[in-house]
């Protein structure tokens, strides 16, 4: 394996509460946080192995919060991929990845590859969350309906 180690800068956008936090502790630290603390701006780094080429992750939290939409931009330069994020337990979260996030991704990181994250799979079929949406007359995000809109934002990928 070569020492060198490849960098590569990933940025991590939704809805605040979405999961975006979670995602990159349990990834870099293989930990759960127990807590839920706002995040304004946190970075990690996730080494990792790829045909025997090691790859560095700089992994760019950011806060989803329209108090911060103004700072947000700071941490796009020189992005090699974007995670952009949704909450399956969320629809609302779910529409503001074309109505917010990929307008804002697009602008500030042109050309750079998506990929639409379906966070908080386990809600899926949990009692608590399901009956809290009925109230609004609204239903867990599908699979079928991440995979639809990450093809309308024109996504690499998605996964759950």
């Amino acid at each position: 394996m070569a020492s060198d180690a490849i960098r590569k800068k990933l940025v991590i956008v939704g809805d605040g509460a979405c999961g975006k936090t979670c995602l990159l502790i349990v990834f870099s630290k293989d930990q759960f946080p127990e807590v839920y603390v706002p995040t304004v701006f946190e970075n990690y780094v996730a080494d990792i192995e790829m045909d025997n080429t090691r790859v560095e992750l700089a992994l760019w939290d950011t806060a989803g919060q329209e108090d911060y939409d103004r700072l947000r931009p700071l941490s796009y330069p020189e992005t090699d991929v974007i995670l952009m994020c949704f909450s399956i337990d969320s629809p609302d979260s779910l529409e503001n990845i074309s109505e917010k996030w990929t307008a804002e991704v697009k602008h500030f990181c042109p050309n750079v590859p998506i990929i639409l994250v379906g966070n908080k799979k386990d809600l899926r079929n949990d009692e608590r969350a399901l009956a809290e949406l009925s109230k609004f007359r609204q239903s867990p995000v599908t699979t079928e309906q991440g995979k639809a809109k990450a093809a309308q934002i024109g996504a690499y990928g998605y996964v759950e």
